[in-house]
């Protein structure tokens, strides 16, 4: 199994944007051309996290690559773009922008402190990121897998429900998902959960006894 950065992140050169999604479809298409012409593979698994699973939902549904590929892996997806505002990093973003026109944010990644400049307008392009077509235009026949953690307080779990039932009604493709209850946004101390979820959902695949769940949202709320 292949990762990648996107551009701007850990090992990958360019400069990271909170609001270019479209340049990570095109990142998408340049690793999927690569692993074609370099390896020949036929890709045929895409698991992504958080603005990963954004973007792979975008780049199955629209690409001739991504239409092909029969399972993909949903961790920690953001699906009500706008709720990005009403997190804690959010607020951060808004008060700065109030007072200086941008936020600089320092994030950790690969135990390196990466300082990044977010505008209004990287917020805006963000939010207005459209997430509705997986209702309609997602790949009839891919199988999908939701994880999301029931701690994470960067993207509510609701979210999960709501792709999980935009998804449910395809034909043969599948739709699953699992909840792990005490797991943060980056299943901190926990990535063993989505790794043994995703072998499991994996191996029901190939035996043939994966089948899809019915969700009704308004029930479901109803017990949250």
């Amino acid at each position: 199994m292949k990762r990648f950065d996107f551009r701007g992140n850990h090992e990958s050169g360019g400069r990271w944007k909170q609001g270019a999604l479209h340049e990570d479809l095109e990142d998408l298409q340049a690793v999927a051309d690569y692993l074609k012409a370099k390896y020949g593979y036929s890709i045929d698994l895409v698991i992504g996290h958080s603005r990963g699973s954004i973007a792979g939902f975008r780049w199955l549904a629209t690409s001739e690559d991504g239409r092909k590929v029969s399972a993909f892996v949903n961790v920690s997806g953001r699906y009500r773009m706008e709720k990005i505002v009403e997190s804690a990093a959010g607020k951060l973003w808004s008060e700065a922008f109030a007072r200086q026109g941008y936020y600089e944010w320092d994030v950790t990644v690969a135990r390196k402190v990466v300082r990044a400049r977010i505008t209004p307008e990287d917020l805006r392009s963000f939010i207005e990121w459209d997430t509705s077509f997986v209702w309609t235009d997602f790949p009839q026949h891919t199988d999908v897998l939701c994880i999301h953690g029931l701690q994470d307080n960067v993207v509510p779990p609701y979210d999960a429900l709501i792709y999980t039932r935009a998804l449910s009604g395809r034909s043969p493709g599948t739709t699953t998902l699992h909840f792990a209850e005490t797991a943060d946004h980056n299943f901190t101390g926990q990535k063993e959960e989505v790794v043994d979820s995703v072998l499991r959902w994996w191996d029901q695949r190939e035996n043939g006894t994966l089948k899809s769940v019915g969700i009704s949202l308004a029930d479901v709320k109803a017990h949250l």
